[in-house]
């Protein structure tokens, strides 16, 4: 009898130290954001785990396109953080989002920008149609968001199938503002927030006019593991501390 209560105690403890880790996943929040939001979320980052303790936040930096597909395809996200409307509009067609779960919470600019040097002389966005630039940087249209607005500025100066030819297509706006920096492109268009995280290594040219500012819409994911911890997270990024810690970074608010 004495055996059976001793199996039974030591299977009992062999199952709690397996659900162990389990338990301790569960407080493991993933946020999937825009890459230009790198810096300010690294922020906001241990802000939040000091104010929540005991939750471990796991980033995830990329286009919001490819972010996107990676929740299409299955990937654990718990928080969705895009760039632009689009992405997230996709998100709510698919359910993988309710669209009343939709916060903007905030805004940027997208500028044309240079290395600091600015060899090809670029002045404003007609000299790009010029013989001295070589070399445009943008971000993919159909999958970085700043690809997409520079897209659509430069189609309705009617010179974006002029200038195609000169593109050397990033996968991020972060891949776009490293070229610039490092002297590999005459040009490209960036994030404000972005040219001034790069200093002295960029010039910014001018702002580029754009129909809508650029928007950065926040959600829960419908699969989120912890819906409520994953809130909490939403709503500190909207809260005074969160949009105190974006504006830092040159965010506006919406």
């Amino acid at each position: 009898m004495n055996r059976i209560v001793k199996f039974a105690f030591v299977f009992f403890a062999a199952l709690m130290l397996a659900g162990a880790p389990l338990r301790a996943s569960a407080d493991e929040l993933i946020v999937s954001a825009a890459a230009s939001l790198t810096d300010a979320f690294k922020d906001i980052e241990p802000a939040f785990e000091k104010a929540h303790p005991g939750v471990d936040l796991m980033m995830n930096f990329a286009s919001s396109g490819a972010l996107y597909r990676q929740i299409e395809q299955g990937a654990p996200a718990d928080v969705y953080a895009s760039a632009n409307p689009k992405w997230m509009a996709k998100a709510v067609e698919n359910n993988f989002v309710a669209k009343a779960d939709v916060h903007v919470f905030a805004q940027n600019s997208l500028v044309l920008a240079t290395p600091a040097d600015n060899p090809a002389g670029v002045k404003t966005l007609d000299d790009l149609l010029g013989g001295k630039v070589k070399s445009i940087g943008i971000g993919a249209p159909k999958t970085v968001p700043a690809g997409q607005y520079a897209m659509e500025a430069l189609t309705a100066k009617q010179i974006y199938e002029k200038l195609q030819p000169k593109m050397v297509f990033a996968e991020s706006v972060r891949q776009v503002l490293d070229y610039l920096s490092r002297g590999e492109v005459d040009c490209g268009f960036v994030y404000k927030t972005d040219a001034v995280k790069a200093g002295d290594k960029v010039r910014i040219i001018e702002e580029v006019p754009l129909k809508k500012p650029v928007t950065y819409p926040i959600a829960v994911l419908k699969e989120a593991k912890d819906a409520d911890m994953a809130k909490t997270f939403v709503d500190f990024v909207l809260s005074k501390q969160g949009q105190a810690l974006l504006e830092a970074r040159g965010f506006k608010q919406p």
